[in-house]
């Protein structure tokens, strides 16, 4: 067993003492993300919690809308009636259609509702080291995985491919409410690196498409078609580590706007 004076101390001269920095920083690198992590969930549990008002209680929009995701998934877009619907959420046909004029609405709605938990807070602050863009680029992925795997999110998925050809519609609400949010979120991300200089000159598009390509690859497929299993907590966290490692050594430090960040600071101050 090693004396205490074996143990390389922090700053110490020679690879002992770079090895012990670099794993203390490793160590607070994961920490951080992790607690980045919990905080995400935590957010958009209490957001779950304020939409279905205080005290639990539903309106009866959200009792239509429950029974209509229930019925979708039970029977399908095309075999589920309005008359179910009604039904199983304890109001009238007339009830369900003053709040929707037709059953397609009513599915807009269901996607348009669950689509919405892949809108992601984001509210890290401007990064100044490629460090705090791997921890939140990292948490980002980790929170984007834990959603988009949810089974209410993937049954989205199948119905907007069921209905791709009779109601194309369908799909562009999956796209508006759920996947073109997350894009936007991460772009964000990117964006305020890249006027930190930790991310070089590139078509930002192109490296959003390129990160999520990443994080994803034929994720969302697999359980849609169910040939996979959700993937739990330490699989989503590698996943996500896996892919930030990997989108950093694509794009390398340098070449963006350095100068641009203050600006960037004090307009948003004066906005």
């Amino acid at each position: 067993m090693p004396t205490p004076s074996a143990v390389p101390k922090k700053g110490a001269p020679g690879v002992g003492g770079q090895e012990f920095a670099d794993v203390k920083v490793y160590r607070v690198e994961r920490c951080l993300a992790e607690l980045a992590y919990q905080r995400a969930i935590m957010n958009l549990k209490d957001t779950d919690a304020k939409t279905r008002g205080e005290g639990g209680s539903e309106s009866i929009r959200d009792r239509v809308l429950s029974a209509a995701f229930a019925a979708f998934t039970e029977h399908g877009f095309t075999q589920a009636s309005t008359l179910e619907i009604a039904t199983r959420a304890k109001v009238s046909k007339r009830e369900l259609y003053s709040l929707f004029g037709n059953k397609q609405q009513v599915l807009l709605a269901c996607i348009a509702q669950r689509a919405k938990r892949m809108r992601l807070p984001v509210d890290w602050p401007v990064p100044s080291r490629r460090a705090d863009l791997g921890v939140g680029l990292a948490s980002f992925g980790s929170v984007l995985l834990h959603e988009i795997s949810d089974p209410d999110v993937i049954t989205v998925y199948r119905l907007a491919m069921s209905e791709a050809d009779r109601s194309p519609e369908v799909a562009q609400a999956l796209q508006s409410y759920g996947r073109d949010a997350a894009r936007k979120a991460l772009l964000e991300i990117l964006e305020r690196a890249w006027l930190a200089g930790l991310l070089p000159h590139a078509d930002q598009g192109r490296m959003v498409a390129h990160f999520m390509s990443l994080l994803l690859g034929d994720m969302v497929m697999s359980l849609a078609l169910g040939v996979a299993k959700r993937p739990g907590a330490p699989e989503i966290r590698r996943r996500a580590s896996e892919a930030v490692d990997a989108f950093l050594r694509i794009y390398p430090e340098g070449g963006g706007a350095p100068d641009a960040a203050p600006r960037a600071r004090r307009r948003r101050k004066s906005g």
